[in-house]
């Protein structure tokens, strides 16, 4: 899983390091990278493996062949996906767009969401994740435990 957050610096060549454990769990999945895109959310990145993506294709091929709203996710996600190759040393290199599209700079923060990850600038991170803890405050009844089956303990 993708879990934590770690902060890095983006250097002069616009490289960033991949936290130690996202790309071990990449590896693990037999991945030498991962899929990132615009989040259509927040002011982020989207991250993840090869797998989701295709996942999310699937689920977007299942609309209506002939219907706007398929065309509109494959063009605003698959569409915005880039392929993100670790080099020698575990870095990655981001594109011009996806960076603006994130307002990251200089600093740039991997965010653990379990099967997924995010990519933030830092700041604007910070101000979300006091939104988002108030709101999932709000929220937490939400969060129901599965039931387990007997023999599952």
């Amino acid at each position: 899983m993708f879990l934590s957050n770690y902060e890095n610096k983006i250097d002069k060549k616009g490289r960033v390091s991949v936290p130690a454990t996202f790309r071990s769990h990449l590896n693990s999945l037999g991945y030498n990278g991962f899929i990132s895109y615009p989040s259509f959310n927040n002011t982020a990145l989207e991250g993840c493996s090869q797998d989701r993506i295709e996942k999310l294709s699937n689920t977007i091929d299942l609309l209506n062949p002939f219907e706007e709203k398929r065309d509109y996710f494959a063009t605003s996600v698959l569409s915005e996906c880039e392929n993100l190759q670790f080099d020698t040393e575990g870095r990655v290199s981001f594109s011009q767009k996806l960076l603006s599209h994130a307002k990251i700079t200089n600093n740039i923060l991997f965010v653990g969401l379990g099967k997924t990850f995010q990519i933030w600038e830092p700041k604007n991170f910070e101000k979300f994740k006091v939104m988002a803890r108030k709101k999932a405050f709000q929220n937490r009844s939400n969060l129901k435990w599965e039931n387990k089956q007997k023999g599952d303990m």
